[in-house]
C-alpha cells in the first residue's frame, strides 16, 4: 500500500554529486565491475569547500592554516588532492595516517600529529619536523626524551587543554579524554622551559566533542588567556588551534526534520503508528505518558554550519572581555588553526548499495551498517533509487544490511521512498565522505570492504580511477 503522508528526510544534493548521480548508466556499470558496496569520492570539490573557510579567514582579516582531519576519510585520492591545495593542512592521528599524508604529497610544515601517540608516531613525527599537538605531560616528556636521544632538532608543540573555567553565566563543561586541564597551565610551561633545547612551543589547542558555540567560545578565550601567559614566561607562541566540530547541512529542507522529530516523539508516546524498529526511540522513552530522554541524533538540517559556523564563533562575544573573539585574535595577531572533517568533504562522497531483496516492509542490501554508517553517527537522511524502472508510488521500508546478525540495521527507522526499488536496483547515500563510508569499515563474516574510487571531470566527461591510483595530474592527452 502506498504511503499517503510520507515522512521525507531529502538529502541536499549540491550540482556537482547530482550530476554523477544523473549518471545511472556510470553508477551502475560501477557496481556490476567493482561491487557492492562501493565508495565514490570527489576530490574536485574540496577546493571549493578549503576556499569557503579561507574566506571566512578574510572577512576576519585572520591568518592561520586548515587542517584536514584524516580520520574523516581513509581516501588517498582526497588527500592527495588536498596536498595540491595552495597552504591546506593535513591533522593526523597516527602513525600511518601521517605516512599516508607525508606520501600524498603534505610537506612537514603542513602537517600536524593530534591524538594519542606511540612512541613510533612520536620518533616519526619528530624525524620529519611536522608540528605536534600534544595531549599530556607525559607526552611532552617521552617526545623531548626522544629529541634528546636521537639528537634531533627542536620539535614544533602546541599544547591541547581542556576543562576551561567559564567567566560570568554558567555553561556546562564536560569532561574529556584529551588535553591538560586549563588549571594545569603552569606545569607545562615549567616542563616546556626545562625542555627548550628539545622543544619549540608555538601555541596552545583546543577539540571539543560539541556542537554548542558558547562552549567553544569559553575555550577559545581561555586558550587567548593561556597564550599570553605563555608570553609572560618568554615563550614566542603565535598561534591557537581550535580543531573541528564545524557541521554540515544533510538535509534539503529544514520543515522535514522539524516534522519528523515531532512524529518521532508521538510515536514514542504511542500517539501514532511506531517509525522505527522494534520502537527504537534514539534516545527518547515513554515514561507513564511522559516523554523523557533527549534527541540522541545529529541535527541533520544545520543551515549554519561549516564556514558559516566559524563565523559564528568568531562573532560571538568571549564571555569575559566580552568582544568578539575573531577581534581579539586579530589584536593580539595570533593565527588561528582549524581542523574541519565532515566539514571540509561536504559533498565529496556517495556510498552505492545494490538491493539483494524487496520484500513488504523490508529492503535488504548488498552491504552493512558498518559500510555506511549513517545511524552510528546519528545521522538521518534517505538514500537515493538508482532505477530503470520508476514508478511515483511512495511507501516506506526498512533497510537491512547482508551480515547474519540481528543488529546489522542499514536504518532503524523507517526510510521513506518515493519509489519502490526492485532487486538489482542501487541505493545511493550521499554526502558520506565525511566519517559515514569506511571509518567504522570491518570484514565481519569475511565480507570484502567497499572498494572506492574516484570521480572528477575530465573534457567535458566524467572520468574514474581505483581511489589509490588518482594523482591530481591526470596524464597528458597523446598527441596527434
Amino acid at each position: 500500500m502506498p504511503d499517503l503522508n510520507p515522512l521525507y528526510l531529502t538529502p541536499r544534493i549540491e550540482p556537482v554529486a547530482r550530476s554523477v548521480l544523473d549518471d545511472s548508466e556510470l553508477l551502475r556499470q560501477l557496481v556490476d565491475g567493482l561491487g557492492s558496496p562501493l565508495n565514490i569520492v570527489l576530490p574536485d570539490l574540496l577546493e571549493a569547500n578549503v576556499e569557503a573557510f579561507r574566506e571566512s579567514y578574510r572577512h576576519h582579516r585572520l591568518r592561520g592554516r586548515v587542517y584536514f582531519a584524516h580520520k574523516a576519510n581513509r581516501s588517498a585520492a582526497l588527500l592527495r588532492r588536498l596536498a595540491a591545495i595552495g597552504d591546506a593542512g593535513a591533522d593526523v592521528a597516527s602513525l600511518a595516517e601521517l605516512q599516508h599524508a607525508l606520501g600524498a604529497g603534505f610537506g612537514p610544515e603542513r602537517i600536524m600529529a593530534t591524538g594519542p601517540k606511540s612512541r613510533e608516531f612520536l620518533w616519526l613525527a619528530a624525524r620529519t619536523g611536522v608540528i605536534v599537538n600534544a595531549d599530556s605531560l607525559g607526552e611532552l616528556t617521552d617526545l623531548a626524551a626522544l629529541v634528546a636521544e636521537h639528537r634531533l632538532p627542536r620539535v614544533r608543540v602546541m599544547v591541547r587543554l581542556s576543562e576551561f573555567a567559564s567567566q560570568g553565566v554558567q555553561v556546562i563543561s564536560r569532561r574529556s579524554r584529551f588535553g591538560v586541564p586549563a588549571g594545569g597551565l603552569g606545569e607545562v610551561l615549567d616542563l616546556l622551559e626545562k625542555h627548550r633545547e628539545e622543544l619549540e612551543p608555538v601555541g596552545v589547542a583546543y577539540h571539543l566533542d560539541t556542537i554548542g558555540w558558547p562552549e567553544k567560545a569559553i575555550a577559545l578565550e581561555g586558550c587567548l588567556a593561556a597564550l599570553e601567559e605563555c608570553r609572560s614566561r618568554g615563550l614566542e607562541v603565535r598561534s591557537v588551534d581550535i580543531g573541528g566540530g564545524f557541521g554540515v547541512n544533510y538535509l534539503a529542507d529544514g520543515a522535514q526534520w522539524e516534522r519528523y522529530t515531532s512524529e518521532l516523539a508521538q510515536a514514542v508516546l504511542g500517539r501514532r503508528e511506531p517509525m522505527t524498529w522494534n520502537g527504537h526511540g534514539y534516545g527518547l522513552r515513554n515514561e507513564a505518558g511522559t516523554l523523557r530522554g533527549v534527541l540522541g541524533l545529529y541535527p541533520s538540517y544545520r543551515p549554519v554550519s561549516g564556514p558559516g559556523y566559524l563565523d559564528q564563533l568568531l562573532e560571538a562575544h568571549a564571555p569575559g572581555l566580552r568582544r568578539p573573539l575573531g577581534s581579539l585574535l586579530l589584536d593580539t595577531m595570533y593565527d588561528l588553526d582549524i581542523e574541519p572533517g565532515r566539514a571540509l568533504l561536504d559533498q565529496c562522497g556517495i556510498v552505492l548499495a545494490r538491493v539483494l531483496e524487496v520484500r513488504d516492509s523490508v529492503i535488504r542490501l548488498d552491504c552493512n551498517a558498518r559500510d555506511v554508517s549513517l545511524e552510528e553517527h546519528g545521522v538521518l537522511m534517505d538514500p537515493l533509487v538508482i532505477t530503470a524502472d520508476k514508478s511515483d508510488t511512495a511507501k516506506a521500508f526498512y533497510l537491512f544490511g547482508n551480515l547474519c546478525l540481528e543488529a546489522d540495521l542499514i536504518t532503524r527507522r523507517q526510510v521513506f521512498l518515493p519509489t519502490t526499488p526492485r532487486a538489482g536496483d542501487l541505493l545511493a547515500f550521499v554526502n558520506t565522505a565525511g566519517y559515514f563510508m569506511d571509518f567504522s569499515a570491518t570484514q565481519a563474516l569475511h565480507q570484502p570492504i567497499g572498494r572506492k574510487v574516484a570521480v572528477y571531470r575530465d573534457g567535458g566527461a566524467w572520468r574514474w580511477c581505483l581511489d589509490e591510483q588518482y594523482w591530481p595530474v591526470h596524464p597528458r592527452a597523446e598527441e596527434s
